[in-house]
């Protein structure tokens, strides 16, 4: 018996239907947890020296966020309170952002100067890397502001 449905269209429909997905993926500002990334911290990705470089050209203070990719808490972070619109807005525009893993990379070495006790670890340093201010573990969103207002008095 053959099938009711041609398998011309079902060759036609394959393609269109990838194109769709890797068009949709494309123009698409959400990654993967829906979030919004455009409006949330911008961040350097795995490089401490560009950040600092940075920190020092901008005359602004670094905020380093120190992770782990197995993690629980430093994915919820980055889903919820690192794609925050406002928490977005007043990061980008008052220091230079990186986050690093913490085992790969400079990550162990990072771990190592800071004497981090968990991840994720959170801290402010000024442009030559000397720290002013750290925290440990999960923030919502106004937490992390405070913490960054309380960062930016030492300065």
């Amino acid at each position: 018996m053959k099938s009711a449905f041609p398998k011309t269209i079902l060759l036609l429909l394959i393609p269109a239907a990838i194109c769709s997905f890797y068009a949709f993926n494309k123009i698409s500002a959400k990654d993967n947890t829906g979030a919004d990334k455009e409006k949330g911290i911008i961040f350097i990705e795995q490089d401490w020296n560009k950040a600092l470089q940075k920190a020092g050209k901008e005359k602004k203070l670094v905020f380093l966020d120190i992770y782990a990719t197995w993690c629980g808490p430093c994915k919820m972070l980055k889903k919820n309170t690192f794609t925050n619109e406002k928490v977005g807005k007043f990061f980008n525009a008052n220091f230079v952002n990186v986050t690093i893993d913490g085992e790969r990379g400079i990550g162990p070495e990072l771990a190592t100067r800071f004497s981090l006790e968990g991840y994720p670890t959170l801290i402010v340093t000024d442009s030559n890397g000397q720290p002013l201010l750290y925290t440990v573990g999960y923030l919502e969103p106004d937490y992390l502001l405070e913490f960054a207002k309380e960062a930016l008095l030492k300065k």
